[in-house]
This record gives C-alpha cells, structure tokens and sequence, in this order.
C-alpha cells in the first residue's frame, strides 16, 4: 500500500483526516479484493491512499462548477440559531422543509425573535412535529445519555447480515485494462442527498450500471445532483403507480441502495427481507441518519444535524459559539464505507451464497469520529492548506462544463475517472442500460 500525505489537510481538533483516510482505503481495498477475485489475479492490487485527493474529494461539492458558477450548497435559512436557552440548527435546502419550519416558527423576517422566545429542545421537538429538521446542540456527555445513542453503541459502525441460502453468486471473470471489480453489476439507487449518492457514485466509478430512481414529486436540488451523479443515470419512478416497471428493475439487479428513513420503503414491499423473497441473492445497503433501532429512527436527519445533535459542533466550537468539521465529513466517509460494505458482500457471496443487506447511519459514524478514531501522533500537524488542483478535471455533461473532483479511491489497475458525466436529474428511462 502506497501512502502520500499532505499533513494538515481537513484539519479539524477531531480527527476527520484520520477517518477520511480510514473510509477510503477501506473502499479501495475492497474493490481490489474483489476485482483480484473477478480477474482471476494471484495478487490483490496496491491500494494507493492520497491525503490531497481525500481532501478534495471530501469537499468534492465546493470544488464543482458548472459553466463556471459555484454551486449553492445551503439555504439561507439552514443555519445555527440562539434561543433562549442554547443553539439549534435547521436543515431548509428543501422548499417542503423550508415551509414546514415556517409554519412554525413564523415568517423569514421574525425568526431571530421567535427562536430567542423558546428552549431548543421545545424548538426541536416542535419542529420534528410539523415534519420539518431542527436540531438542538448538545455537548458530547449530554449525546452519550441520549437514548438513541446508546442504541447506536450496542451496534458495529458497519451492520452485516445475511437473510437467507441464496446460491453462491457467479461473477464473470474480468479483464485489467482497466480492472473494474463491479462491471456488469446493476445498482438501483434509491438514494438522495449526500451519502448515498456517494456510494452509488463509488460503485459508478468502479464499472456498476447505477439507476438512480426519485419520486416523480420530489425533485432533487440540481447542484447536488451534478456532483453525485457521475457515472449515473436518472429517472424518476411512481412506486406505487409504476410497480410493474419496479419490479422489473428488481428482477435483473444485484444490488439497491436505499437512503430514506428505516421503514419509509417498507410499505411499498422494499424492507430488506421482501426484496429478497423477490430477488434472491441481492445485497440491500440501507442508509439512514439515526440509525434503524431507537427512538430517533424514524426522524429525517443530515450531516449538517447529525454533528449539532452527538457534539460534535460542541468539539469543533463551543457551547457559547458552535462550530462544524471542515467537510460534510459524515456524508462523505459514511458513503465510501457504504460502497465498501456492498463490495465486500458481493465478495463473500461469491464464496458464500446468501441474499445480504449492510446497514450504516450518519449518527453511528459521528460516535466513531469522536471516540473510536485513533488520532495522529503528536507533532503531525503539518500544513493547513491543501492545493486541490492535481485531483481536479472537466468535462461537458449534459447540464453544462463541469469542473469537478476526482475520486480518492485509488488501485493499481483501477479506474481513475467515470465513463460517464451526470445528466439532469430525472432525464432518463426507467430501464437498464
């Protein structure tokens, strides 16, 4: 394994770099186990893990430009708040969220006010109500009493399970030029947001067709979309009005990566274990921000939420003046271990058998960062700045010139870019390539 640091990139008083660097070699190491098993290798190809392209990558949304605009990555509104007894922190980059925190706390113009008036627990259980995301900030002794994380203790950062005697996968053997451990795998992506498109991307780097589905009703913000979308296609899909077009998808896929709250596809026949009585031998990879046990389980959640609600903006700032990581770092790291997670599966269903699902959460990530993740040895600060130049490209895409970051996830013989720019969201048929 090669290493090539660029010290005090992601500098953070936690150690982000650290797990950066621990999430994508996991990554990487995962697909060239699986690509030395495809192509039959005696050996497993070097892994090759960057600092500088780790940094870039984990900021991949600041690095994007689209006809030379930068894009927009928060809402006015998606911000910390004083109230009377602490901060809370709101999630509004969409319009439903954006309203629904409105119909609560007033209007734009009176929300300092409004948010001073009242505790920020008050604030956050009311807001959660309405269905819109506010977070109170607690310190890390005050998250570690919390129920839901102390759910989230009793658990792996990565959950493994296998459902059912699934014949052993067959993998078709693969040639090196370049070795694509996951070509002539299909990925359905029900996935939005950050962390999911991330790990779908990853598969879409190393040789997946990846068909990312949304609700027709439920657009997704286009700056997000272009950064993740590469590799991908696009398409909307009824799931309750389209079933049959759904099920046909399920019938030809190895692999669907779901991001909505544990239990919100289980209605339409989506829990892990329903998918595969249907397509036995599929991999499920569930994301979520809370976790799939506790009381939280059921609450929407981002990263930006995630690090007010286990401490982490206590860490990085303080209770009087919050603060945050220096990348969406749970997003990110929690994306590249998801992809790993769907790698290593396919692996040991190939000796194994067995229909698998993986499960990861935003917030199971943040208690790792803080309490599990090794820190540098003391005197390895090194610089602030990273130039990310040298892990930056362009192409012409579908919604305009992009400039956009290069994946982290490195191996001899590997992919160093996606086959394919992102189109705009929802462009594409509902139907394999």
């Amino acid at each position: 394994m090669t290493e090539v640091t660029y010290e005090g990139s992601l500098q953070a008083r936690l150690p982000v770099r650290q797990s950066a660097r621990a999430c994508v070699r996991a990554c990487a190491q995962a697909a060239a186990e699986l690509g030395a098993r495809r192509a039959r290798l005696a050996e497993v190809p070097a892994v090759r893990v960057d600092d500088g392209a780790i940094a870039t990558a984990f900021v991949s949304e600041r690095h994007l430009l689209i006809n030379g605009r930068a894009p927009v990555n928060f809402a006015p509104l998606s911000r910390f708040w004083r109230t009377a007894d602490g901060w809370v922190r709101t999630h509004t980059n969409y319009a439903h969220h954006r309203q629904r925190l409105l119909t609560v706390m007033g209007p734009p113009e009176s929300l300092e006010a409004a948010f001073a008036e009242r505790s920020s627990l008050e604030v956050e259980e009311a807001v959660y109500a309405a269905g819109g995301l506010a977070v109170a900030l607690r310190t890390p002794e005050e998250w570690a009493a919390h129920e839901q994380a102390a759910e989230l203790a009793k658990r792996p950062l990565v959950e493994h399970e296998r459902l059912d005697s699934a014949p052993a996968r067959v993998l078709t053997p693969l040639g090196t030029a370049p070795l694509l451990p996951a070509a002539g795998l299909r990925v359905l992506d029900l996935t939005r947001v950050v962390a999911g498109p991330v790990a779908t991307r990853t598969l879409a780097l190393l040789g997946a067709d990846v068909l990312r589905l949304d609700p027709p009703r439920l657009p997704e913000l286009p700056d997000q979309h272009a950064d993740t979308g590469f590799g991908k296609r696009s398409a909307t899909l009824d799931l309750v009005a389209d079933r049959r077009t759904f099920e046909e998808l399920l019938a030809a896929a190895d692999v669907v990566v779901t991001g909505y709250r544990p239990g919100a596809l289980d209605r339409f026949g989506l829990s892990p274990r329903a998918l595969a009585e249907r397509r036995p031998g599929v991999v499920v990879a569930q994301l979520s921000a809370w976790g799939a046990y506790g009381p939280w389980r059921e609450r929407r959640g981002f990263d930006s939420l995630v690090q007010v609600a286990t401490g982490i903006a206590v860490v990085e700032g303080s209770p009087e003046r919050p603060g945050a990581l220096p990348a969406q770092a749970l997003d990110h790291g929690t994306g590249y271990l998801l992809a790993a997670a769907v790698l290593r599966a396919l692996t040991e269903q190939s000796r194994e058998g067995g229909s698998r699902v993986v499960r990861l959460a935003l917030a199971r990530t943040a208690q790792w960062l803080m309490n599990e993740v090794p820190a540098d040895a003391p005197g390895d600060a090194g610089e602030a700045y990273v130039d990310p130049r040298p892990w930056l490209a362009e192409t012409d895409s579908g919604v305009g010139r992009l400039r956009y970051a290069l994946s982290p996830v490195s191996f001899t013989g590997g992919p160093v870019d996606w086959a394919r720019p992102p189109g705009g969201w929802g462009t594409d048929p509902a139907r394999w390539g």
